[in-house]
């Protein structure tokens, strides 16, 4: 007869409570394994997570300047506007064209233009497709700008140079701009972008044209006779004098008319 014990992989010796201590043991040393498992993928999985949480706090915070930015620029609030913009130049991955827009466009608020139209520039290099639309219109209006504050120092030429260039910004603009998809970028969903930009080159073309110059009339100086030329001169108008002095005493002293000379 075969011996059951044998069977199920003991010994005839091994006891109820031995075998319930072995599957304890057993579980225990399987527990540890498990839990060093999950401790050393915690460890190895610990630089993505605090990526992960990284790219949500940077995302949070990038919604958060742009909003406090855009309240405190509509609240005339420049300085806060650009602090607020500024501080979505940290790490500046997301939209970088945004950060140095915002910061320009507070700027030009608080009339710090040359310091504007640099970061509008800048903007401008970063910015791709339809994102270059509303970059191109308030670097233009900045330029205006300019161009208006050196006409009224009176410098007729800097003025025009500015208007020039803020004319030339705004013709080179894409077609896309004029799109319904640029208008829904636009950074003033209320502006018509198409309308402003039509607004703006006809504004700017009346204005290059009145500091333009007036045109030097050339005066041409008619040469002076020579000497030899008015002896000349004189010569045929005293015979002419005389030959009509004999006319008039030929004819009886009747009246007629002088021919020209």
């Amino acid at each position: 007869m075969t011996d059951l014990s044998a069977r199920a992989g003991g010994t005839p010796s091994d006891s109820p409570e031995d075998l319930r201590a072995s599957a304890a043991a057993a579980l225990l040393a399987s527990n540890r394994r498990r839990r060093r498992i999950r401790r050393w993928i915690a460890i190895g999985t610990l630089p993505l997570t605090l990526a992960a949480l990284l790219f949500v706090g940077k995302i949070l915070s990038m919604y958060a300047f742009a909003h406090q930015s855009i309240t405190a620029y509509v609240a005339d609030d420049y300085a806060g506007s650009e602090a607020s913009a500024r501080g979505q130049e940290w790490v500046n991955w997301f939209e970088p064209f945004k950060a140095p827009f915002n910061v320009g466009t507070a700027l030009a608020g608080a009339e710090k233009l040359p310091d504007a139209r640099a970061k509008l520039e800048e903007s401008l290099d970063l910015a791709t497709g339809l994102e270059v639309c509303t970059v191109r219109i308030n670097l233009a209006l900045v330029l205006e700008r300019m161009g208006d504050a050196a006409r009224a120092e009176g410098d007729g030429a800097g003025a025009a140079e500015f208007y020039g260039e803020a004319l030339t910004i705004t013709t080179e603009m894409p077609e896309e701009c004029n799109s319904d998809e640029a208008q829904e970028q636009s950074s003033d969903p209320d502006r018509d972008m198409q309308q402003s930009r039509e607004d703006l080159e006809d504004r700017l073309k009346q204005k290059q044209q009145n500091e333009q110059p007036p045109p030097e009339e050339e005066q041409e100086q008619e040469p002076q006779p020579s000497d030899e030329k008015l002896e000349e001169l004189e010569d045929k108008l005293e015979q002419g004098t005389q030959e009509r002095d004999q006319q008039q005493g030929d004819d009886g002293g009747g009246s007629g008319t002088d021919k020209p000379w």
